[in-house]
């Protein structure tokens, strides 16, 4: 890949904001900027409505802020949909289906080192979305088949548009529903998911990149033939040492890893600085380093520094005094509670990187 990470910024694709382009300003103000989904903004804007679009069998309640699927309706739309299926219009996002990503496209996206694209993964929205019998959709076969294929091209057309702007584009697949396949209950399991991901990720155009914020197996998300993988790496709160191989082996093959530490939950984020955050981050990769002898410079060199996941709604409180950044109290930036946490969230992460980078002696 011809992206180089040393432990430059990126984010998580999913804000709170309701102002499009206070959202475009905060993730073009990172060094791979992306495209923000806003689902406060409209129900299109959801991560799940904007997979959905052309996809046989579903319709999209905007009222109720839903997906319906109807097994009938799929079997009667399939003819249609493959006949469309050579036209890459079928599977480009609509400015319909997200105003954002057409207003980041009208951006001068040129000057950046890299800039990113994402979507929901089959898994997650196999799981999320229900027929009329109440049974998500990943279990139903012949559905599963066509949802893989679906956005496979789905993340192709998107990387497509987004190379246009920028030679090193990418799209990373945000798969939370990869956190059910060791459930017993889930009836599709980490066997049958890995499988599937392994054909679905060799069929995908560019580097080939995953995003989870859920409960991680690291193991086994290094294991699917990706070479970029974005998680929430501060809720693991230390590095098993039974990872160490696994992180050490994918960075050896050229991969890189994008670390969420700075977490957006209110409460916890006033307990944290830019310089315990890391401290936190050194010691997982110390730990990875002590137990495979790969440098921790040659780490932090593959590593990118975001957020750890995205704050729709915050479980704790942030008070009026809590110690957002001056600079974006002043400008009166921030318009909710959950606004404002993810704004304090990027206030941390150039400093993040910075120390990261002094640390490491990374130009």
């Amino acid at each position: 890949m011809a992206l180089e990470s040393r432990c430059k910024t990126t984010a998580m694709g999913i804000m709170p904001h309701t102002n499009i382009e206070k959202a475009l300003e905060l993730a073009l103000s990172l060094d791979v900027p992306f495209w923000p989904q806003l689902p406060k903004v409209s129900y299109y804007e959801d991560m799940y409505a904007q997979a959905s679009q052309n996809f046989p069998g579903i319709a999209v309640d905007l009222e109720n802020k839903r997906l319906n699927f109807n097994t009938t309706r799929f079997e009667q739309e399939l003819s249609n949909y493959f006949e469309k299926s050579d036209s890459i219009e079928t599977f480009a996002l609509s400015r319909e289906y997200s105003l954002v990503f057409h207003k980041f496209l009208a951006k001068d996206l040129r000057g950046y080192h890299a800039i990113r694209g994402q979507i929901t993964g089959p898994v997650s929205f196999g799981f999320n979305v229900i027929d009329e019998n109440r049974k998500p959709i990943i279990y139903n076969e012949e559905v599963r088949a066509i949802l893989f294929d679906f956005i496979q091209r789905k993340v192709n057309a998107q990387y497509r548009e987004l190379k246009e702007r920028n030679p090193n584009a990418f799209v990373w697949v945000d798969e939370p529903g990869l956190g059910y396949v060791f459930s017993g209950l889930a009836g599709y399991n980490d066997r049958q998911a890995k499988e599937d991901y392994r054909n679905f990720i060799q069929g995908l155009e560019g580097p080939k990149g995953l995003h989870l914020c859920a409960n991680v197996n690291l193991p086994y998300l290094l294991e699917l033939g990706i070479e970029i993988l974005s998680f929430d790496a501060y809720q693991i709160e230390f590095m098993p040492k039974e990872y160490a191989d696994a992180v050490a082996e994918f960075l050896r093959s050229g991969g890189i890893i994008s670390w969420g530490i700075v977490p957006t939950e209110s409460t916890i984020l006033a307990k944290e600085t830019p310089e315990t955050l890391a401290k936190r981050l050194t010691e997982y990769w110390e730990v990875v380093s002590q137990n495979t002898n790969l440098p921790t410079k040659q780490i932090a060199e593959q590593a990118l520094v975001a957020p750890a996941r995205c704050c729709l709604r915050d479980i704790g409180q942030l008070g009026a005094d809590d110690n957002i950044s001056d600079q974006v109290a002043e400008k009166g930036q921030a318009s909710n509670i959950e606004e404002r946490i993810v704004e304090k969230a990027f206030t941390f992460l150039p400093q993040i990187s910075q120390i990261l980078r002094q640390k490491y002696y990374l130009r």
